[in-house]
């Protein structure tokens, strides 16, 4: 399996904790809008918490490819190496600065999460248009709208995805980002109190913290180390 791809679902994976703070309320909000004999068995939940995150992930593929792309008309314009190696340093300092916010220990990430408020302020009014959740396609198109949610872990990997070198690549990338959160999110949905109380422990975030810090400064020494 190609180290990259490893790297992306490693980073779904440990930042979990930052998934479950940043969409509890979404979680919490698609589990209650089903239909209440459904929110009582955990087994029948279970195909319309898959549909949700299905429909996320492949709002990640989705932009993946496109990111993907861009990059790779940037690098048929110019020299593309270059390009590379500086979109993966700044893919390293992005998932260092995630790592510092999952640990608690600086909050910058924040302010660019915030610039992408204004995107999910158009698209989530949609999800009310969709009403309540009765099957399960209609349960996928709210997880599509679900994956544009601001997120700077979702940020760091799409600026990875753009230094892939193409589209398909891209979408690889986020495919495997997008599989490393589905074990939290999805458990999250089933198991909602247990996880919120887990991700908001001060040592589960800082272990998550200092792994993304770790990888994000193995992808700086993979940038900086490439030669032509």
């Amino acid at each position: 399996m190609d180290p990259i791809l490893i790297t992306a679902v490693m980073v779904g994976f440990l930042g979990g904790v930052h998934c479950l703070g940043m969409c509890g309320g979404v979680v919490g909000a698609l589990t209650f809008s089903l239909d209440p004999k459904v929110q009582a068995s955990w087994w029948r939940m279970l195909p319309y918490q898959m549909a949700y995150n299905v429909g996320r992930i492949s709002s990640y593929i989705l932009i993946g490819g496109l990111f993907g792309f861009m990059g790779a008309s940037i690098g048929s314009i110019v020299t593309f190496l270059p390009v590379q190696q500086f979109l993966q340093v700044i893919a390293g300092l992005f998932m260092i600065a995630l790592g510092l916010y999952l640990g608690g220990w600086w909050f910058g990430v924040v302010v660019i999460e915030r610039l992408g408020q204004a995107i999910w302020q158009k698209l989530s009014p949609y999800t009310k248009r969709l009403g309540a959740v009765k099957t399960i396609p209609q349960a996928w198109l709210y997880g599509l709208i679900w994956g544009w949610l601001p997120c700077g872990l979702v940020y760091s990997m799409l600026i990875m995805a753009m230094s892939s070198g193409g589209a398909t690549d891209g979408a690889l990338i986020m495919l495997a980002f997008g599989l490393g959160t589905l074990p939290n999110l999805l458990l999250m949905g089933v198991f909602a109190f247990y996880f919120t109380k887990l991700a908001r422990n001060l040592w589960v975030r800082r272990f998550a913290g200092l792994s993304v810090i770790l990888m994000g400064g193995w992808q700086l020494y993979l940038a900086l180390t490439t030669t032509v």
